[in-house]
């Protein structure tokens, strides 16, 4: 799926789901539920790699910057995921 025909589902499903910018490349999917808004999932470790590759961070900067400004940053309900892929 490309990036805009994702972009399209998520306006049907939850025009109001917010993307982080320049993370593209980490987009897992979005989230599933009844009890909860679809939002945008986002792998973890690939956002680390982003940020390594794009701004040329260590991937222990890379894991600081996202922790305080991203993981640690409330932007309503309809904000994305992040999830750390184990298997």
């Amino acid at each position: 799926m490309t990036l805009d025909e994702f972009r399209e589902v998520m306006t049907e499903i939850n025009p109001d789901a917010l993307l982080a910018d320049g993370m593209e490349a980490a987009i897992l999917g979005y989230t599933v539920g009844h009890h909860s808004e679809h939002v945008v999932a986002y792998d973890y470790d690939k956002c680390v790699e982003v940020l390594v590759n794009r701004d040329g961070m260590t991937p222990e900067e890379a894991d600081e910057f996202l922790s305080f400004n991203t993981l640690g940053a409330y932007v309503g309900p309809h904000g994305p995921v992040y999830v750390k892929v184990t298997a």
